[in-house]
């Protein structure tokens, strides 16, 4: 294992055990596993479920993964070509419906993962992971941009990205929003830094990401632009943030607030997804509005 790949690889098989009970996998499911590390969570999701997809960075842990694995139930797919995933999946990944895992010595934030999923059938399909910290965020917003995203996610995470992401109300941040947005997280249980090898300064968390039925149809750009501004400086009333931000009056923004029904005094961890919906909302009538106005003068 390369220490620059941040792994910490869970050592009790009990807590595997309830992490993949937690998953309610019945052998219709197919299960994308990111990190698949030494297989142990691997295993018991290819007991469950009907097919695993596992992607793993490091090839020396493929090496691993082929002695654990019988060779009747596993295909491993390796990157040809400037390491890039996509010369090779092409041809191989087809006519490996049988094999019960297959795993991609891949690195997931570089590969196409539309493409992936639909070459091996895997456009329905449920997350098992155990993320990395240091990528934690990324993967998630992937998942939840992607053309195929999951129906629901059971991750382990640090405890406190875990803790930010299922944030109560009034105690929001730009992760929690971005997850909001797509999907209702909870925490499931924790997990004591004791359980894992190498022993991190932290102890995890695993939780729940479930997709909602209807995703608000909105441009994502100049939402999270708003909630990054909004964001800028947490001690400080919305009011002034944004008016900073984006160079309007604070009596006009006032006004602005309240036609989206949020108080000029709040707080940016104090709105929701909806807040910051109808806000944008109301930014992108009054912008073209204007527009109108300019066009007839």
């Amino acid at each position: 294992m390369r220490a620059s790949l941040g792994q910490n690889f869970l050592t009790n098989k009990h807590i595997a055990e309830k992490i993949v009970e937690s998953a309610n996998l019945s052998s219709s499911d197919n299960v994308l596993e990111i990190g698949p590390g030494k297989g142990i969570l691997t295993e018991l999701l290819a007991q469950k479920a009907g097919r695993v997809l596992a992607v793993e960075i490091d090839s020396e842990l493929i090496k691993t993964l082929k002695k654990k694995f019988k060779e009747r139930d596993l295909h491993v797919c390796h990157p040809r070509g400037n390491g890039d995933p996509e010369k090779s999946l092409d041809s191989r990944l087809r006519g490996n419906d049988k094999k019960r895992i297959t795993i991609i010595n891949a690195d997931i934030l570089k590969t196409n993962l539309p493409k992936l999923l639909k070459e091996n059938n895997f456009k329905n399909y449920k997350i098992v992971a155990n993320l990395p910290y240091y990528i934690t965020s990324k993967i998630i917003r992937l998942l939840l941009e992607t053309r195929y995203p999951p129906a629901e996610m059971v991750l382990m995470v640090q405890k406190e990205v875990g803790e930010r992401i299922c944030a109560p109300s009034g105690k929001e941040s730009i992760l929690s929003i971005s997850v909001k947005l797509y999907a209702e997280p909870e925490i499931i249980f924790f997990v004591p830094r004791e359980n894992f090898d190498p022993i991190p300064e932290v102890d995890s968390a695993v939780i729940r990401i479930k997709r909602k039925e209807n995703i608000p149809d909105m441009d994502t750009k100049k939402l999270f632009s708003l909630v990054k501004a909004g964001f800028s400086s947490k001690r400080k009333m919305i009011t002034n943030n944004l008016s900073t931000s984006f160079n309007i009056p604070k009596n006009e923004l006032a006004e602005i607030l309240k036609k989206a029904g949020i108080k000029p005094t709040q707080r940016a961890q104090e709105l929701s997804v909806d807040d910051w919906l109808r806000l944008c909302d109301v930014l992108a009538k009054l912008k073209t509005q204007s527009a109108k106005r300019k066009t007839k003068t």
